[in-house]
This record gives C-alpha cells, sequence and structure tokens, in this order.
C-alpha cells in the first residue's frame, strides 16, 4: 500500500509530461490572456520572466492602448519607466482619475511621440506643463483635461497651439471661469464639458461666471457634430455655460447630430437659447437629445425638432405626458428602432396620456407603455427612476410584464413602487411593518416575519408567480440593476448640509422586502445592484440568495432598507459579503449603522474590494476594526465614512489609517468626518472627482449618459 520514492518520482515525472505548459498555447491564445493583464505588470514584470513573454508582452495589440484610469498602484517611478520602454508604441493613453500621481509624472507623456488620444482627466496639470506636453503630441486628435484655478491660456505656445488646432476630440472638466483650450481648437467634432465650478470660493466669496480678462470668446463650433454639457449644482456653472452656448446660438452647426445639455435645479431658457433651439429645429437632425427641463416644459419644441437614428433620449425631471411622449417623440414606432438609451428617470407623468389634471400617484396607462416598449425594442439602458408608475389591477398589463419583452436589457432602473405585485396585495393583509410609522423617535416592538434564508425555501412560497419575479427571471442578461424609492433622497447632497430627515415610502413600496430581493439573485451577470428605500426588509434574507448567486457583482450600494430606527439585516448583510469575492465597490446609506468588529470581519472576505463608503446618521464605528480591516484587505484604496462620531474620533482615525498604509498604497483616499458637521460640504470638495461621481455621492446611475460616449 506505500510507494517507494523511486515511485513517487516516477509518479511525479509522468504527471508533469502529461501535463499542460502554458508556455505550449499559441501565441493568439497567449496574447488573450496578456491582455486582462495591466500594462504596467506586462511591460515591468511579466516580460522579465521568459524570453517567449519578453516578446508577447511588447505586441503591438497589449502595447497600442495602454489603461491606467483604474490601476491604483501605479506610482510615477512606474510611469517613468513605462514610458521609456514602450513609449513610442503607445497610440491611446488612458491616465484619466490618476490624481494621486504629482504633476511633474505628465512630463514623461511626451515619450509618447505617436499619441493620438490621450485622457488626463483628474490629472495635476498646469498651463506651462500642457503646453510643453502638447507641443510634442503632433498626431493627438483626441484630448481629456481639467482646467484649475490659475489656468492662463497665454502661456499655451504656438506649437502647443498647433496640436490644440488638430485635435478633433475634446473633453474638459471646469473648476474655474475658463473657456480652457476650446477658442484653440479650430477643428473640434466632439466636445464634452463638464462644470465642476463652486460658487464659493474657500474663503467664503461669491464667485463670478465672468471669465478671465483676454480669454477669447470665440470658440470654433463649425465642424462640430457632438455637444455633451453637464452642469453640477450652483448659478456660476450655468452663466458659464451660457457663454459656450452664445456662439452656437448665432449660427448651427451643419453636421450637429447630438446636442445634450444635463443640468440639475432649475436652469431657464434665454432669447439666445430660444433661437439656438429654433435654429436645431430648422437645420439639423439629431441623433441624441437631452434638455434642461425648463427648456421642455410647455413648449412645443419637440414637435418641431428633427431626428434622424436616435440612439439616446434623456427627458429627465421633464413634466412630458405619456401622450407627447408617444406623438411628438416616438412618432408611432417609426424612427426608435435605432434607440438604445432612455432617461425617463423624474419624468413623473411619462406614462399618462396627460399631466393637467393627474396626480403623481394615479395609475399608469398600460397602453403608453405597451407602445414605447414596442417602438423601442432594441433598448439596453432604461431609467424609469424617481416617479411613481403605479400599475392597475388589470391582468397582463403590470409594468414589470410590459418590461419583460425587453429582452435587450444591460442596465435598468425602476421605483420600488412599481415593481409592486398588484392582484397579490389585495389577497394578503398589510404585513405588521406597514403600519409602524417611518420615524426615528420611539421604537415599536412588532412581531418579525419570519423568512426563509435559502432560495429553495423562497420557491416554496410561489414567490416565483409574482410579476417581478417573472421580470428578472426575463432579463438574463441584466449587468445593471436599481430598485429606487420613489421619494428616496440621501443624507448627503452635493453642495448643501446633511439632510436630517427623510420622507416616507410610497404607500405601494410598503410591500416591497425581502421576497423581491430574493428574485434579483436570477441575474446570473449582475454587476452593478443599488436599492434604496425598501420598507419591508425583515431579515435581508434576499441578499445571502444575491451573493451566493450573482458571482459578477462588482458594485454594490445599499441604503435606508427596512425600518429606519433599526439595522435588521445586518447579520444577512453579513452573510452575504463572505460570498461577494469581485466586489470592488460597497456603499452603505443606514441610520444607526454599527461599523464594529463583526461588519468588517465579514467585509474582509471580499478579497478585490477597492472602495468602501458609509453614510450613517447617528452611526457608531469601532476604529480598531478599521484599522484591521484596511490591513487585512490590500485592494482598499478609498475609505469614506460620514458617521454620527466627534469630530476627534473621526480626525484620529483617518490619521492613524493615512499613517499606516499611505506609502505602500499611492492613491489611497481617506475621508472620515461626522455626517451632521457644518463643514461637510468644504470636506467635500476636497474628495477627488472619480470617487465623488462614482460611489461617494448617491444618484442614479442608468442612462445618466449616452453609451461610449468617452472611452
Amino acid at each position: 500500500f506505500f510507494s517507494s520514492p523511486q515511485e513517487i518520482v516516477s509518479r511525479e515525472s509522468e504527471e508533469e509530461s502529461n501535463g499542460i505548459n502554458l508556455m505550449e498555447f499559441s501565441d493568439e491564445i497567449l496574447l488573450h490572456i496578456l491582455s486582462y493583464v495591466p500594462c504596467t505588470d506586462l511591460v515591468l514584470n511579466v516580460r522579465r520572466t521568459c524570453r517567449k513573454l519578453a516578446t508577447l508582452c511588447l505586441d503591438k495589440s497589449l502595447t497600442h492602448t495602454v489603461l491606467l484610469q483604474k490601476d491604483y498602484k501605479v506610482n510615477k517611478d512606474k510611469v517613468k519607466q513605462l514610458m521609456r520602454d514602450i513609449g513610442k508604441e503607445i497610440y491611446q493613453l488612458n491616465m484619466a482619475g490618476c490624481y494621486w500621481l504629482p504633476s511633474s509624472t505628465i512630463d514623461h507623456v511626451t515619450r509618447c511621440k505617436n499619441l493620438v488620444k490621450l485622457n488626463l482627466s483628474g490629472c495635476h496639470i498646469t498651463s506651462l506643463r500642457l503646453s510643453k506636453m502638447l507641443s510634442t503630441l503632433q498626431h493627438l486628435r483626441s484630448l481629456a483635461i481639467d482646467v484649475n484655478p490659475g489656468f492662463d491660456a497665454s502661456q499655451l505656445s504656438s506649437e502647443c497651439k498647433a496640436t490644440l488646432s488638430r485635435v478633433s476630440e475634446l473633453k474638459q472638466t471646469l473648476y474655474t471661469p475658463s473657456y480652457g483650450v476650446v477658442p484653440c481648437c479650430t477643428s473640434l467634432e466632439k466636445l464634452l464639458l463638464y462644470f465642476e465650478i463652486l460658487d464659493r470660493s474657500r474663503e467664503g466669496f461669491m464667485l463670478s461666471g465672468q471669465l478671465m480678462v483676454g480669454e477669447s470668446n470665440v470658440p470654433h463650433y463649425q465642424n462640430l457634430r457632438i455637444f455633451y454639457a453637464r452642469l453640477a449644482p450652483g448659478y456660476v456653472n450655468q452663466e458659464v455655460v451660457r457663454l459656450y452656448l452664445a456662439v452656437l446660438s448665432d449660427r448651427t452647426p451643419e453636421n450637429l447630430h447630438a446636442f445634450l445639455i444635463s443640468a440639475p435645479g432649475s436652469f431657464a431658457e434665454t432669447g439666445a437659447t430660444k433661437n439656438l433651439l429654433d435654429s436645431m429645429a430648422r437645420n439639423v437632425r439629431l441623433d441624441a437629445l437631452q434638455l434642461p427641463k425648463a427648456w421642455i416644459n410647455g413648449s412645443g419644441l419637440l414637435q418641431h425638432l428633427k431626428f434622424k437614428n436616435p440612439f439616446y433620449f434623456s427627458f429627465s425631471r421633464c413634466t412630458l405626458s405619456g401622450g407627447h411622449l408617444i406623438q411628438r417623440v416616438i412618432n408611432g414606432g417609426k424612427d426608435l428602432k435605432s434607440l438604445t438609451s432612455l432617461n425617463l428617470s423624474g419624468c413623473v407623468h411619462c406614462l399618462a396620456p396627460e399631466s393637467l389634471f393627474r396626480k403623481a400617484e394615479d395609475d399608469i396607462d398600460s397602453n403608453i407603455l405597451e407602445s414605447l416598449v414596442v417602438s423601442c425594442c432594441n433598448l439596453r439602458h432604461l431609467n424609469l427612476s424617481a416617479a411613481h408608475h403605479h400599475s392597475s389591477e388589470s391582468i397582463g398589463n403590470h409594468l414589470c410584464q410590459l418590461l419583460s419583452r425587453l429582452k435587450h436589457l444591460l442596465s435598468l432602473a425602476l421605483p420600488v413602487c412599481s415593481i409592486t405585485d398588484v392582484a397579490a396585495n389585495m389577497e394578503k393583509p398589510p404585513v405588521a411593518s406597514t403600519l409602524v410609522p417611518q420615524t426615528l423617535g420611539r421604537k415599536v416592538r412588532i412581531g418579525i416575519q419570519t423568512y426563509p434564508r435559502n432560495l429553495a425555501d423562497q420557491a416554496n412560497q410561489k414567490i416565483e408567480s409574482s410579476v417581478f419575479w417573472a421580470l428578472m427571471g426575463s432579463l438574463r442578461f441584466l449587468e445593471t440593476l436599481e430598485i429606487i424609492g420613489s421619494s428616496f433622497s440621501s443624507a448627503m447632497p452635493r453642495n448643501e448640509p446633511a439632510i436630517r430627515n427623510s420622507l416616507p415610502p410610497c404607500v405601494r413600496a410598503q410591500s416591497v422586502g425581502d421576497s423581491e430581493v430574493a428574485a434579483i439573485s436570477q441575474l446570473t451577470y449582475l454587476q452593478s445592484l443599488t436599492l434604496a428605500q425598501l420598507p419591508n426588509i425583515l431579515t435581508g434574507s434576499g441578499l445571502i440568495n444575491i451573493g451566493l448567486q450573482c458571482q459578477h457583482l462588482r458594485t454594490l450600494s445599499l441604503a435606508n432598507l427596512g425600518m429606519m430606527g433599526k439595522m435588521v439585516y445586518m447579520s444577512a448583510l453579513m452573510d452575504m459579503l463572505k460570498h461577494c469575492k469581485c466586489l470592488r465597490d460597497l456603499r452603505l446609506e443606514q441610520p444607526y449603522f454599527c461599523a464594529g468588529a463583526q461588519f468588517f470581519q465579514a467585509l474582509s472576505h471580499c478579497s478585490s474590494l477597492q472602495r468602501l463608503c458609509i453614510v450613517s446618521r447617528s452611526g457608531t464605528l469601532q476604529s480598531d476594526a478599521v484599522m484591521s480591516f484596511m490591513a487585512n484587505c490590500l485592494e482598499v484604496i478609498m475609505c469614506h465614512m460620514f458617521m454620527g462620531e466627534s469630530l476627534t474620533v473621526c480626525k484620529n482615525l483617518q490619521q492613524s489609517i493615512v499613517r499606516s498604509f499611505q506609502a505602500d498604497r499611492p492613491a489611497l483616499n481617506v475621508v472620515i468626518f461626522p455626517l451632521l458637521h457644518e463643514d461637510l460640504t468644504e470636506v467635500i470638495r476636497d474628495v477627488p472627482m472619480r470617487h465623488l461621481d462614482e460611489i461617494t455621492l448617491f444618484k442614479s446611475r442608468v442612462a445618466e449618459e449616452p453609451p461610449n460616449l468617452w472611452w
């Protein structure tokens, strides 16, 4: 029964000879495998292992495009060495959001003489450095940069301006009133503008939307095909964008086919903007459209605009009725087969024939939704959030049943009240938790309904018969799902103090809870999930099913689940996290959240986690548990916690994390601060835009922008 040493050696040699050697794969297969390895690792590490890999790692298919935008381990020295080794082979370089790299790192980009596309959004760069770099990049055609306070276009050299004159695609993020490099770009075909200018300086002075003295006010739009502007809240952003639009209102480019302006709040229409829209109605045929709500509401604009092969529409927060949507936009389904992305977020009357005498809570007209589904059968991204879309009791006409026909959907956002199974709710009495007021006052002891903790038992309860369960079963390839309460608002808005009180959930949403969450586990390819204001979460058992079944989940955002006075789903959440091996981003917003040792021990199972954000009014944390978590989870580079702890506790913990881990994690960004502190907005303004926009601030992201707007 025992083998001799000679027999063991012989057996091992035989196994090695029968085994598969990676280097025996064809070059094509190896190149495909290597394409998943970060370029810095390929060039600086992998290619040094053997001769074959040394050759393959420098293949043009791997060096043509270099993506550093989420390579959080890259530092100045690695970038320098990378540019030395393969700079001349790089044609596309993406360094977006590399906020941790010093501005001197940009100097090494000059080695990339053949660059055609360059993305430096979120990188520190001065006017002089930009000028020096662009002077050497004569083949550049696509550029993305930030314009920060102190930017001076007069410092740009003639060689730099010559390069800019050949740029056809420009993405510009403005942190100060300025035209940036737009006037130098005389061949623009695509212009993307992000306005992030604050109304007040750090010293508290009010800022003006007037541009710097001596700046040219003649952008060159004659070749423009795509114009996109996204405004952060604030009147200065509105003033500055009007200056950019002034030239467009004088002469509308003949080739313009996408015109998009995303503006929160009220952005009034002026004579100049009205002239622009009238000119567009006469002279162009659009493929993509988004306008501020004040420009659409009450006007006959949509009736006059002409569309060619539209692929993106956004009528977010407009009072557009379903009748107008069908008549003026969908046009009987003749022209909408090409539409792939539709944003109707906050469009409260879009599924009703008229809006004049209708209450927002009234039932939708299923015929309008059916017309939309039939006409836009190729939709891949659909946002119906921030509205009350209540289905009637008519059999077969529920919103979920109609949406199940959209087989190509990749991302979907729905209000919680829209997934309620009306017929099922009529047959059963209200759940106990729906009778409890959603307050933060005196606690009321109630009976807790027992829910099964696995998918098989859920099936025994016949929840598969619900319309939402059927919808999830029909959208097998869905990658992004948002279920958000129609009255939900985050406790941490953009440029305002934290919100202290939240509105109660819709009455129709009161029954949505664990069963509906369990239904989501059918989405095998789910990558991003947002759940907010689901009032009937009693145990959170459905989260465990998601953790077990949705193994591709990378982003998870949970907010205000269950009763507001107690964190009822903590046990289930911890069980879920143990299975989320691919999870990279986690955002939790829940009053009275206790970020203690048990939670962080469970979170430590998420070996791929990179970013964590916790927002909790009256929440507590254990500093030792946080430090232990940071030590165990080596990939974490962002830790944002806005809790109920004192300023002293928060500052001490933040300093300890930075002191202990910054050296090994160059991209580390830590913000720990009391949620209700008066200086919260000042702290928020220092958060890198990448983190702020992607995870820290809560918002619906489905169909927020046209697909593939920028590479």
